[in-house]
């Protein structure tokens, strides 16, 4: 009886432990434990990534020997950001779905590699200077012997598949180091029952020479490690930014590092990250990229890829599409980051230069979000022809300056004529006046919306037909901020409300002026995105003597009150549906700009009106795009 109960605990035991689970040991003084205060991002961690806390942590509520998600601080209270940090987060990155990475962590700040000897250590205790105490007791006295008690629990779980070292700063300038390591690996080896050949010791450098490291004469001893440790590699530090004191790093190098243990762990698995070259060679440049640059580029899943040259920066990021990513920093100044899988379509995106943010010089940009921005295109399939360059006539793009008696001052409009306009020039043309969304200006249309594109298209087809596309910038280039005191209501029924009135005595008696149009009400449209679609509505709605055809793409219309709205023009449908020839209103199904309630509420006027869902799209170009392609052959044929 009592052999098989012997036999059943035993099974139990192996049937909890989970081959998928990679356990690290992390050992190691102040660098290890962690110096740099961490940010909000570095609490934010995947549930693959945990940590069997080796002490109490009132802090964050972890129990001494329990499991939790690997955010920072993982040492103890009052630590801060470790290399262990994105150690786990670049392992989990690149490793199968069902692989999850724990990491047990103890660590004393300033402690010489002798703490963690088992014959050495009662005599280090004896003279560790006061305020060192302190963190020793958490340890009862005996860091080695809590590594070893919670790596026995780890065990339980999973499989322990290596060991971190950063420690030397302490020891600097000892050539037996690389020995006394090697006898803290050998009894760790001994005391978990593991193998040399299947357990590698990772030992990273200290704070490097380049950035005037004070321990950094440690490095060339740290070097011969693997000398005296067959399965062992060494973490360099080039290039790593460091704190003032040049003794820890910074929380920037912090995380590069971390990255660098992890790539080089993922190595010795045969597992290497995937080599520059390797990357150009299964990837393709962004569309959007400046002529002759290499990146950003795109893989068949639509990460994208994004290398900069900049040896001197301690942090840089991407942040693209509500998210920013940490990009990595090699020895020789190149950094690097691969994004998640990115939808379909145009995205603005920054670098962020210590915190700063700036356009990428790889990149073509974009008047958007109220500056330049960089932008990248993550191309559609064949779907998308319709918005791209085909075989067929080109109309003209052209940049138009005009004085604007009513604000006393100069304006620029962009407009399009067809391919046709050139040559007859006896030929009048419908107008279609296209505006943009807040933050962005007249070159909006042409550069991130293909307008022109689209209408070639369409022209050539003989979807739609030839028209002039005007596009100004409606004065919402500068995001909407209410003023200190005032209703932001009342601000924000204000913002962009000047552009009515430019628009009918100037804009269109400019353009009317200026080029081959009709300038009757039947041959006069006018769309709009986001904001755009507010003034188009606000524009339109209050001057049907000048507009017939009206768009509206994913507009800000809010809480329209359409019974009493505009003086009340939705109120005789009749009336309304014989003056408005179309009326159009389309959205991404990712977005909730009221769109679909608006509908409704029109519908239940009996006001006729079209509508279209961009599938899968957001507030977004693509969604623009698509929009425009749907309204466009509905123009101008009553």
């Amino acid at each position: 009886m009592a052999l098989l109960a012997g036999l059943l605990l035993t099974s139990l035991t192996v049937s909890a432990q989970d081959a998928n689970f990679y356990i690290y040991l992390c050992l190691g003084q102040s660098n290890m434990e962690g110096n740099a205060r961490y940010e909000a991002q570095d609490t934010l961690v995947s549930p693959r990534f945990q940590v069997l806390s080796a002490v109490d942590n009132k802090e964050l509520g972890r129990v001494k020997g329990k499991w939790y998600p690997a955010r920072a601080p993982l040492c103890r209270q009052r630590t801060g950001l470790t290399p262990v940090d994105y150690f786990g987060r670049t392992m989990i990155e690149n490793l199968p779905e069902n692989v999850r990475v724990g990491v047990v962590h103890v660590a004393v700040g300033g402690c010489k590699i002798e703490l963690f000897q088992k014959d050495k250590r009662g005599e280090y205790i004896k003279t560790a200077p006061q305020w060192m105490l302190g963190m020793l007791k958490e340890y009862d006295n005996d860091p080695y012997a809590r590594l070893v008690e919670m790596a026995k629990i780890a065990q339980k779980d999973g499989v322990i598949k290596g060991i971190l070292l950063h420690q030397g700063e302490s020891n600097t300038g000892e050539e037996e180091w690389p020995a006394k390591v090697k006898d803290v690996y050998d009894n760790l080896l001994a005391d978990l029952n593991l193998k040399a050949e299947e357990v590698p010791l990772l030992a990273g450098e200290v704070v490097n020479a380049d950035h005037g490291g004070t321990c950094a004469a440690m490095n060339p001893i740290i070097a011969t490690l693997p000398q005296v440790i067959k399965n062992c590699a060494v973490v360099s530090s080039k290039g790593l930014s460091c704190a003032a004191d040049h003794l820890h790093f910074d929380a920037a190098g912090y995380r590069v590092l971390g990255r660098r243990y992890a790539a080089a762990m993922l190595k010795m698995m045969g597992k290497e990250l995937p080599t520059t070259e390797e990357i150009m060679k299964n990837t393709v440049e962004a569309s959007s990229n400046m002529h002759g640059c290499d990146f950003p580029r795109l893989d068949k899943e639509s990460r994208a890829y994004f290398r900069i040259f900049s040896p001197d920066v301690k942090r840089l990021q991407v942040d693209i599409c509500g998210k920013k990513y940490d990009m990595d920093k090699d020895e020789h100044g190149w950094w690097t980051v691969k994004t998640d899988p990115l939808v379909v379509g145009f995205h603005y995106y920054f670098l962020l230069v210590d915190g700063f943010s700036v356009i990428d010089p790889m990149s073509c940009t974009y008047f958007g979000c109220s500056r330049m921005a960089s932008g990248i295109e993550v191309p559609e399939g064949k779907e998308g022809d319709y918005y791209r360059p085909q075989n067929v006539p080109h109309g003209q793009v052209r940049t138009c300056t005009y004085y604007a008696e009513s604000q006393q001052r100069f304006r620029r409009c962009v407009v399009y004529t067809p391919a046709e306009y050139e040559k007859n020039t006896k030929k009048r043309y419908p107008v279609l006046y296209l505006q943009h969304g807040m933050g962005e200006d007249e070159t909006g249309w042409s550069t991130q919306g293909y307008m022109y594109n689209i209408l070639d298209n369409q022209i050539a087809e003989g979807k739609c037909v030839p028209m002039i596309v005007v596009m100004e910038s409606g004065d919402v280039e500068v995001g909407f901020r209410p003023r200190p005191g005032k209703n932001v209501n009342d601000e924000r029924n204000l913002y962009g409300s000047s552009f009515a009135t430019l628009m009918i005595n100037d804009l269109i008696p400019m353009v009317d002026k200026t080029f081959r149009t009709y300038t009757d009400r039947e041959h006069r449209a006018m769309a709009g995105l986001s904001w755009g679609g507010k003034q188009t509505f606000d524009i339109t709605l209050t001057n049907l003597d000048k507009f017939s055809y009206i768009g509206s793409f994913s507009g800000a219309i809010f809480g329209l009150d359409v019974k009493n709205a505009f003086n009340g023009v939705f109120a005789d449908a009749d009336i309304f549906n014989k003056k408005v020839h179309y009326l159009f209103l389309g959205c991404g199904t990712e977005e909730n700009m009221g769109t679909a309630q608006l509908i409704e509420a029109l519908q239940g006027m009996n006001i006729r009106v079209a509508s279209y869902k961009s599938q899968g799209t957001a507030h977004e170009w693509l969604t623009w795009r698509r929009c425009l392609n749907e309204f466009l052959p509905n123009l101008f044929k009553k």
